[in-house]
């Protein structure tokens, strides 16, 4: 079976808001064996959100509209879902009164408008709403001689999360034939998309029972490989054997087998050799210590480190000398390593990292353009330097340079 998602509002087609309930849905119909094959976002028009509904249940036979469900005038999910399958909208006395109640409980005056809410369409289970008042439906039956499920959802997530656990997925695993899917993910850091793949293409191409996807992006790449068989025995099988090949020929570049983040990964490995790590940041602001600190119980190996902006406070703080700054500049490989070793030093931890750069979008010349970045490492065996230059913006910079550190603490660690 496949499914699509019809996300309602206006609002998530600006560049403020955006539809996360669908990449939720996906997560919880793909467990159940269901394939999303398409996702819309539509306006607040009638006229629109008619057409989307129509278009798919042409094509998709579970049909997740989301929001559209208040009491307000744009709220038109329930009138264009009647209009799309033929049917009509009775006002449901039960919901209604369950409605006054709620807003009696909490003493609140309930808008004559509300009362819409208690709309239902014909042939609809209504499916209550433990954490609002806008009920979901669940419509079920033949389409164009195809059997479809259309599902109507509130569009808070906390509301549409328990309102679909409760409420859908014991009805969904009731409909949905048994299937067995194995999935796996691998994660390599700071390696092009066309190098990974011109690499692994050769190896998943010849597993044509193996759905794999490659996702880029913040410095990561991402394979997921998907299979499907009579047994689950069957598919784990499969699957495994397409990720082996492909884990022996990337070797030691993919640091993550089971969805762990970069610096999970160094966490798990400073912690199994027993080792600490200090950090002094410039144009990263802080952003690698924030990353580190973010897991649980990350005193245990991350010592602390500095800020350090400022020419005085690298001398200061990391014991950078002057005369090295006044020669070589704040930005460069050797500022760098003396950052790292400075911080080790200072903190007595067994690695140091030194981050410096120019982030931009202001601040770079031609000899040291936007996106230039010294990340260095140091440790008993030495210090190392890397010199990179990320494109883009100064958020992306800076994550790149994070990205780039923890990366060389893993390989260190390896």
């Amino acid at each position: 079976m496949n499914a699509e998602t019809i996300a309602v509002g206006s609002e998530m087609l600006t560049p403020f808001r955006q539809d996360t309930n669908s990449l939720y849905l996906t997560g919880k119909l793909n467990d159940l064996g269901v394939e999303v094959r398409f996702k819309c976002v539509v306006g607040d028009d009638r006229d629109d959100l008619t057409a989307a509904v129509k278009l798919a249940m042409r094509r998709s036979d579970i049909i997740i509209v989301i929001g559209g469900l208040g009491p307000t005038e744009d709220d038109l999910t329930r009138e264009c879902v009647a209009e799309a399958l033929n049917l009509r909208l009775q006002r449901d006395p039960e919901v209604l009164r369950k409605l006054e109640e709620r807003f009696a409980r909490r003493s609140i005056k309930m808008s004559a408008n509300n009362a819409k809410q208690a709309d239902v369409i014909t042939s609809a289970i209504v499916l209550p709403n433990a954490n609002g008042s806008a009920p979901g439906q669940w419509i079920s039956g033949k389409y164009d001689g195809q059997e479809r499920i259309v599902i109507l959802l509130p569009g808070p997530p906390n509301e549409l999360h328990g309102l679909f656990e409760g409420e859908c997925l014991a009805r969904l695993k009731a409909r949905v034939p048994e299937q067995f899917i194995a999935a796996r993910e691998l994660k390599i850091a700071l390696m092009p998309e066309s190098q990974v793949d011109a690499r692994v293409a050769p190896i998943y191409k010849t597993f044509t029972d193996v759905q794999t996807t490659i996702l880029a992006g913040a410095g990561e790449i991402q394979l997921h490989f998907r299979c499907r068989k009579n047994s689950q025995p069957e598919a784990e099988a499969r699957v495994d054997e397409v990720v082996e090949k492909v884990d022996e020929e990337l070797g030691d570049a993919v640091f993550s087998r089971k969805g762990e983040s970069l610096e999970q990964i160094v966490s798990y490995l400073l912690q199994m050799r027993g080792m600490t790590l200090a950090v002094a940041e410039s144009c990263t602001g802080g952003q690698l210590a924030q990353r580190i600190t973010a897991l649980s119980g990350s005193s245990r190996y991350f010592l602390g480190g500095a800020i350090v902006y400022s020419n005085e406070l690298k001398t200061q703080f990391a014991n950078v000398p002057k005369a090295l700054i006044d020669k070589h500049g704040a930005v460069s490989r050797e500022v760098a390593k003396a950052l790292a070793e400075g911080i080790r030093k200072r903190c007595l931890s067994s690695y140091g990292i030194g981050i410096t750069g120019v982030a931009g979008p202001s601040g770079g010349t031609e000899q040291k353009p936007v996106g230039l970045v010294y990340v260095a490492l140091a440790g008993e065996e030495g210090t190392q330097v890397v010199e990179r230059n990320f494109p883009g913006d100064r958020k992306r910079v800076r994550w790149f340079a994070t990205q780039q550190a923890l990366e060389m603490v893993r390989r260190a660690l390896l």
